[in-house]
């Protein structure tokens, strides 16, 4: 039964509490508990037995002197030995308990001893005791109740048997109500506490928990660190000595703009509110990392700002890789940067659902370090999407040349080869193109531009030093043109040029062609060929094509013969401009049936239904439709089939060598041939000369364009 009471008297207080009241006699608390037995002897010294009050006195330092000795071994033994300290601390409480009953006793017989006056002074001396039972026993509310109850029965009793007069029960009224106050109070007083102990609890495990998974500082009120946890020392590299006593901006990185910490000191200084935010620091060697960072101030009872503290999570591992690249390139200014590409990636994006191919990807990723040779020292791969790759080195710790770094590349691309990415229910054969530099500046861009070119030139290994610079000359030229492009359209100098074609039976002059020219700044014409490509990838050929496409009609009605025009499938694709075509056709439907639009056969169709659709649409106008550059790359006698033209222009390269490439001359003949089965009109395009006239016009081509009839020129304005 002892056990059970002890176990449950030592589990309802915390151990904060049991330290308070076991050290809670002190020499005060002596001077109390002999002053009052003391003082009240004094009062009726004539009627007191001294033999009576010495031995309570010996009794009662005797049961103090043991609850001093239990008190210490309760604090002995707590963090020990958890069964001896509920041992003790029953031994405590029961020591309380008889102490409260030798104190009742004496008051007990004081009121017996003494007159009807003395004994009300001896009730005062009991509610002083009472209430100062609280700050000694106060932390421990049973402690206080087994002392009291035992102390309060009997003086109460022994005073109701004195009573002579009605004020001896007024009298006991007041005490028992002020005996219900102080316990009240008590009871208070130990619920505070209590909680207050759980509080603080709580506070040492969040504190724990928060230090050993979050990056804490706290700085005073100018910004000065005044506390950081191991974890800021682990991921900034400064030891807690170098970083006690900086500023905070210690760990600042360069590259955060001055408008967040501005905006950060005017939340939690002015608003007095928290800040949270993303924050880019700097390492002791250089990195950079990531921080989600929340800045609270910490105030004191007036509201005023004392210290400010920060709680931080390292985020840098949910950062892109390409921006922590940048940001590693940025602060290793000297880097090796290798770029790794999966070849034929849009293939892979093909032939595998997307879940397989990030698998793809990720697992070529993980062992793709393990691919290179022994000698090799990558940390860490960085992944930049669509199956590009990079590893980058600072030059300091990388002492490789040239040519040893060429040869390690040539080892890992070895160990590529034999490398098989094995999935659950693909087995895929993976191959890469590589590229290197040891970059000063540019270094991205660098080795980006060498995987463009690898691709391009089907090399598997290329050294890109110095390739960004090329790209930006050409990138600057492309600006300039781009430039003289939107003055050229905004001051109307795009117009067109037409160059004659003639029948070839006649010579006479029966169809021109629109094409397309720019004036510049200086007056000077500027064939399409220098902007024409650079325009579709842009803003402005929309309007470059309308404004040929009007041109193309104006000339209709300042001449009776045919006008061809070209036209790409890029517009054909484009709603804005065939609905600009087909309002042209409408509002011109006199002259339109000496329109010819040129199909670009060397454009790679993308839809070809779209095409179709579009012939089908301005035929019934009586608008013609030719097959322009026809026997270059993309030429397929299919295609005539689809488009079903009424001209067919053959492409200049096979008519300029006709004359001794006799390979080429069987191709004109072979679409001669069947153009005319199908009833296709056929144009020679540069002709220039009259020995390439006469050889056209032997094979049976009806139409002849080239310098030997004309050059291209503004009708519209002579």
């Amino acid at each position: 039964m002892n056990s059970k009471i002890q176990e449950f008297l030592f589990t309802i207080y915390t151990t904060e509490q049991i330290k308070e009241l076991s050290t809670s006699i002190d020499k005060s608390n002596l001077h109390v508990n002999t002053l009052i037995p003391l003082l009240i002897s004094s009062a009726f010294y004539e009627n007191i037995d001294l033999s009576i009050l010495i031995s309570w006195l010996i009794i009662h330092f005797i049961s103090i002197y043991f609850r001093i000795y239990f008190g210490k071994k309760i604090m002995f033994y707590l963090e020990k030995d958890h069964q001896l300290t509920k041992q003790y601390f029953y031994y405590y409480l029961r020591l309380v308990f008889f102490i409260g009953i030798l104190w009742g006793l004496f008051f007990a017989y004081a009121i017996a001893s003494t007159n009807e006056t003395l004994r009300f002074f001896i009730l005062t001396m009991l509610l002083a005791l009472t209430g100062g039972s609280i700050i000694t026993l106060g932390p421990v509310f049973i402690a206080f109740i087994l002392f009291n109850i035992p102390m309060m029965l009997i003086t109460i009793g022994t005073f109701l048997w004195m009573a002579t007069s009605w004020i001896y029960y007024l009298e006991l009224i007041f005490i028992v109500s002020f005996f219900g106050v102080v316990v009240l109070s008590s009871y208070k007083h130990q619920l505070l506490i209590t909680q207050n102990e759980k509080n603080i609890s709580l506070m040492k495990q969040y504190e724990t928990i928060t230090n050993l998974s979050g990056i804490v500082s706290k700085t005073d009120i100018n910004g000065i660190i005044t506390y950081v946890n191991e974890n800021l020392c682990k991921i900034s590299g400064y030891t807690e000595e170098e970083l006690l006593g900086r500023n905070h901006n210690i760990i600042r990185h360069p590259d955060v703009p001055s408008v967040l910490f501005k905006d950060m000191w005017e939340t939690i200084r002015v608003k007095k509110e928290p800040w949270h935010g993303i924050i880019k620091n700097r390492a002791k060697n250089g990195d950079a990392y990531y921080m989600s960072s929340t800045v609270s101030p910490i105030f004191d009872r007036n509201s005023n700002v004392i210290e400010y503290i920060a709680l931080r999570y390292d985020i840098s591992t949910i950062m892109s890789d390409k921006k922590q690249l940048f940001d590693y390139l940025e602060a290793n200014k000297l880097s090796v940067l290798i770029m790794i590409q999966i070849e034929d990636y849009d293939i892979l994006e093909k032939l595998y659902d997307k879940d397989s191919v990030e698998q793809i990807e990720h697992n070529f990723g993980t062992v793709l370090l393990h691919l290179f040779p022994n000698e090799c020292d990558f940390q860490r791969v960085y992944y930049l999407e669509n199956g590009l790759y990079a590893i980058a080195k600072n030059r300091h710790t990388c002492q490789k040349n040239n040519d040893e770094l060429e040869k390690i590349l040539k080892k890992f691309l070895a160990n590529v080869k034999e490398y098989i990415v094995k999935l659950e229910k693909i087995e895929y054969d993976i191959s890469v193109v590589c590229s290197y530099t040891y970059g000063v500046i540019q270094t991205y861009e660098d080795a980006k531009i060498g995987i463009e070119k690898a691709i391009e030139n089907k090399e598997n290994l290329i050294y890109s030093d110095g390739f960004s610079g090329i790209e930006y000359d050409t990138a600057l030229k492309n600006i300039e043109i781009l430039h003289t492009l939107k003055v050229a359209l905004d001051d109307k100098k795009i117009i067109s040029y037409f160059q004659p074609i003639v029948n070839n039976k006649t010579r006479k002059v029966e169809k021109y062609e629109s094409l397309v020219r720019l004036i510049n700044a200086n007056g000077e014409v500027i064939s399409p060929y220098a902007f024409l490509e650079l325009a579709k990838k842009g803003r402005y050929y929309t309007q470059v094509t309308k404004i040929v496409l009007e041109n193309s009609f104006k000339i209709l009605y300042e001449t009776e013969k045919e006008i061809s025009v070209n036209l790409s499938t890029l517009d054909i694709e484009n709603t804005d401009i065939q609905s600009f075509i087909f309002k042209l056709i409408e509002n011109n439907k006199s002259v339109v049936d000496r329109l010819i639009f040129e199909l670009l056969e060397s454009e790679n169709v993308k839809d070809l239904q779209t095409v179709v659709n579009f012939i089908k649409k301005v035929k019934p106008y009586g608008v013609k439709i030719a097959i322009d550059d026809f026997g270059s790359g993309y030429s397929n006698f299919e295609r005539l089939l689809q488009y079903e033209p009424d001209i067919v222009k053959i492409d200049g390269s096979l008519i300029s060598n006709i004359e001794k490439n006799e390979l080429g001359r069987n191709i004109v003949e072979t679409i001669i041939l069947f153009a005319k089965k199908q009833r296709i009109k056929t144009i020679a395009e540069f002709v220039e000369n009259e020995t390439l006239y006469i050889i056209v016009k032997e094979l049976g081509i009806d139409y002849s364009q080239g310098y030997a009839f004309g050059k291209p020129e503004d009708l519209l304005r002579t």
